[in-house]
């Protein structure tokens, strides 16, 4: 199950990542979820995310246009521009690359050696380089090949769209986490759950654009109980990924909402759809500190 996490990580919980998703066929209208909490002075909007989409594929229902009319600010998960993608190869230097590291070949099982030798070369990065990257940065970086070789390149999202919306309205746009920070939840893991990860990276996704296909229809039909069934059933063998990029960051983030709620203004925080779903997601954080979270789409 770690590969279908790690998939449903880059998709639906948001990590920095530079890949989108190939064209899908047709869909049906999209009415991804949408919630609202408030007091008399402050609204904010919290709305799930999808971090790839294919290639013109409409999801902005009328009710969500006027959200974004109203809404003074957007807030996302971390800002990655892709004009400027070095400040986020920095990060990933710094905190990806360590000294007096194991070769890579001896951090994976020795009957999946062949498919890590398959997924390095396929990346064109010097083999050496490999040696030096810590597990996760690795399996970051395989993952990234396989989600090319089964179809998928360039950049899509709602993230993006967002912020061009938000940018071209003259609206500032704000971060939960900085790039080093989210990168760091996989920079702790253990050594073990990495290497889980690194496992799962080197797999084939044979079945990637039906896995993709099921995602999105969840997601624009703002099927939360499916999501959150999802995620529960891919990390019940994995407690620590599940608190390191679920439940931290979701209490870090229902905080940083109710701090916000004591300043006047309107805001939407854009997050990946996993987060806003199941018993842990962050309106269950909120209505847990005493708030009411209201579901408008």
């Amino acid at each position: 199950m770690i590969l279908n996490f790690l998939k449903r990580a880059l998709i639906l919980v948001g990590l920095a990542s530079a890949a989108s998703a190939a064209p899908q066929p047709a869909q049906p209208a999209a009415r991804p979820a949408l919630w609202q909490v408030s007091d008399p002075d402050t609204t904010i909007y919290l709305f799930g995310t999808i971090h790839l989409l294919p290639g013109d594929y409409e999801w902005r229902t009328p009710r969500f246009e006027k959200v974004v009319a109203r809404s003074d600010s957007l807030v996302v998960e971390t800002i990655i521009d892709p004009q400027h993608p070095q400040a986020l190869a920095a990060v990933l230097a710094k905190l990806g690359y360590s000294p007096g590291l194991p070769p890579i070949a001896e951090r994976v099982d020795p009957a999946k050696r062949p498919l890590l030798e398959a997924a390095m070369a396929k990346t064109g990065i010097p083999r050496a380089a490999f040696d030096r990257m810590e597990t996760w940065a690795a399996a970051f970086t395989l993952l990234g090949v396989q989600f090319r070789s089964a179809g998928v390149a360039g950049k899509e999202g709602v993230e993006e769209s967002l912020r061009q919306s938000f940018g071209a309205a003259g609206k500032p746009v704000g971060q939960l986490e900085t790039n080093a920070e989210q990168l760091g939840f996989f920079d702790t893991l253990s050594e073990q759950a990495q290497r889980a990860l690194l496992e799962g990276a080197v797999q084939a996704p044979d079945n990637f654009r039906a896995d993709f296909g099921t995602m999105l229809r969840s997601w624009a039909n703002g099927d939360v109980e499916s999501i959150a069934r999802t995620f529960n059933r891919d990390l019940a063998d994995s407690p620590e990924l599940r608190d390191a990029l679920l439940e931290q960051r979701n209490v870090n983030w229902s905080k940083w909402i109710e701090k916000r709620l004591a300043q006047p203004g309107t805001v939407m925080v854009a997050v990946g759809a996993g987060h806003l779903a199941g018993p842990d997601s962050v309106q269950s954080l909120l209505e847990s500190a005493g708030y009411r979270v209201k579901r408008i789409q």
